[in-house]
């Protein structure tokens, strides 16, 4: 009999976990007729979502009704989020405004778009010379990024989640070659940002407009080179049909976060489990939108190529000259801006410790053998310098 019982017991938790690894079916079952599965009778909460993004970006704006949709299917319909493309309740660079004055309850944009309100802003995107996405998101996720961001956005009465990222991006599409410093001196061009900051200390003259007015303002002759995101997006968009100078890297954003805000007040007020959902949801979208990125450029590269873009790096007169400006921009916002010093300086550090380990991991792939790569990564850890 105790047999019986133990190997019931045994099966019945067995059963339990299992059903729980596969998403709770049965949950799923009865929350189509009762959301009392989530703690209690659940309110309806109807949600607005300003975004920054055209609709025909099916990798941003994309993302923004994914991550309404997750939100949505998790609720069982009581908390729906709608999307807004840029420019239908504001205008696409207004995101982070409406959503503090509670025009809006939640807004898809990039951190960096802001940063007339604090230069900090642009931590939360990318920086120049700055993180990789995969680097990127170990800062904010384990390096206390979203906690000093949060700080930061809180003297907004907002809060973030990071909700994708573009990985790398290019270097901007130009009219006319540039191969010098000089060259660049007098050009109109949009990037937004501290890119922005750097490329006006180099004699740019800077404009930071959404993604929708970029074309038209290239082929009307208003900004002479733009940058936007990445191949696939940029193909979308339509810039290769002005512009056939395609520049790499894009040393000023080497992998853009991008954020949904919510207003604070309006996010207290909202039942726990939906907060759950919703910060389930974010997660989820920003490791999506960067697999979509990933997936889609290679292929959209080749279409710009075939259709007679010319790919241009950028010379070392460039880089050099804008790595020394990104960092004493820095180095002078930190000077300035308590806010921006508080960042930086751990920034900088976590910075410093993640280059030398990807320096390190970078130089083993396939490269050595295995005893061999083994020793370097030791001598490297104990010595602690950067040996690549």
């Amino acid at each position: 009999m105790k047999r019986r019982q133990a190997v019931t017991t045994a099966a019945f938790s067995l059963g339990s976990a299992a059903l729980a690894a596969c998403g709770g079916l049965e949950r799923q079952k009865q929350r189509r007729t009762s959301p009392a599965v989530m703690g209690g009778d659940q309110p309806r909460v109807r949600w607005r979502m300003a975004t920054s993004w055209p609709t025909s970006l099916d990798t941003m704006y994309g993302g923004a009704v994914a991550m309404a949709e997750r939100v949505g299917e998790m609720s069982d319909g009581y908390f729906q989020i709608t999307p807004h493309a840029a420019g239908e309740l504001v205008p696409g660079l207004k995101v982070l405004d409406a959503v503090q004055e509670g025009l809006a309850e939640c807004g898809h944009t990039a951190s960096y778009y802001y940063i007339d309100k604090n230069p900090a802003f642009a931590f939360g995107s990318s920086v120049p010379f700055g993180l990789s996405a995969q680097q990127q998101n170990a800062w904010l996720y384990e390096g206390g990024g979203n906690k000093a961001m949060n700080r930061l956005f809180g003297q907004f009465d907002i809060l973030g989640f990071p909700a994708g990222n573009t990985g790398p991006q290019m270097g901007g599409w130009f009219k006319q070659r540039v191969n010098t410093v000089a060259g660049l001196r007098g050009l109109n061009m949009r990037i937004p940002g501290l890119g922005g900051e750097v490329m006006k200390a180099l004699g740019v003259n800077v404009q930071s407009l959404p993604g929708g007015e970029i074309f038209p303002a290239l082929e009307g002759g208003a900004i002479d080179a733009a940058e936007w995101v990445g191949p696939y997006d940029d193909e979308k968009l339509g810039l290769w049909k002005v512009a056939k100078y395609y520049y790499h890297p894009g040393w000023w954003e080497p992998g853009t976060s991008l954020h949904v805000f919510v207003n604070r007040k309006i996010w207290e007020a909202l039942p726990r489990a939906y907060q759950q959902m919703f910060h389930t949801a974010a997660s989820e979208v920003n490791i999506e939108i960067l697999a979509r990125y990933d997936e889609r450029n290679g292929d959209a590269l080749r279409r710009l190529v075939a259709e007679g873009v010319t790919l241009v790096p950028y010379g070392e007169d460039i880089l050099n000259a804008a790595e020394q400006a990104s960092f004493e921009i820095y180095e002078d916002h930190a000077i300035k801006n308590q806010e921006f010093r508080r960042i930086y300086e751990p920034w900088s550090h976590f910075r410093e410790n993640i280059l030398h380990w990807s320096n390190v991991k970078e130089s083993m792939k396939n490269a050595l053998p295995i005893a061999l790569r083994t020793e370097i990564l030791r001598k490297a850890c104990m010595n602690s310098v950067r040996i690549f």
